[in-house]
């Protein structure tokens, strides 16, 4: 993904473990904001992982095939400087509740403050505002069916 002036890149940045489909719903209105988006598929030391962290790589990668303006990597740094180096203006992120907004609003401040980069926040339409990846995964672990939770590549 070559960077010029006139692109506007966004990151879209998680854990995704898993990707679920409100993840994806914000993406596909993401791309009516930006031109490009690099879901970033960040490794947290401090979470235990459902899914290697590849698997999910290459899951994601298999939803989006066939949209070139979507590119999936793995990141282990700051978010401020995955977002520079794969030359990104926005950090786009999605909001389900009040906690939500609180907590990344922070973040948003302190990635303003340290990296000079401004986040987009999508509100989560109402119908995925009850899922999480927590939720999934704990649906998973009691062998659950996941699939109204994830996107259809995922199950």
């Amino acid at each position: 993904m070559n960077n010029t002036n006139n692109i506007k890149r966004a990151i879209f940045p998680g854990s995704f473990d898993p990707f679920t489909i409100g993840h994806y719903d914000i993406v596909k209105r993401g791309l009516g904001i930006f031109d490009e988006i690099v879901i970033g598929i960040g490794r947290n030391a401090t979470k235990k992982e459902t899914f290697p962290i590849r698997e999910r790589e290459e899951a994601i990668r298999k939803i989006f095939k066939d949209e070139p303006r979507i590119s999936v990597q793995i990141y282990d740094c700051l978010t401020v400087d995955f977002a520079r180096e794969v030359n990104a203006q926005f950090i786009l992120r999605g909001v389900r509740c009040v906690q939500d907004f609180e907590y990344e609003r922070n973040m948003a401040e302190a990635n303003k403050s340290i990296g000079g980069i401004e986040t987009i926040l999508l509100y989560t339409r109402p119908e995925y505002a009850h899922i999480s990846s927590t939720l999934v995964r704990d649906l998973y672990s009691y062998n659950k069916d996941v699939s109204a939770f994830v996107p259809n590549h995922l199950h």
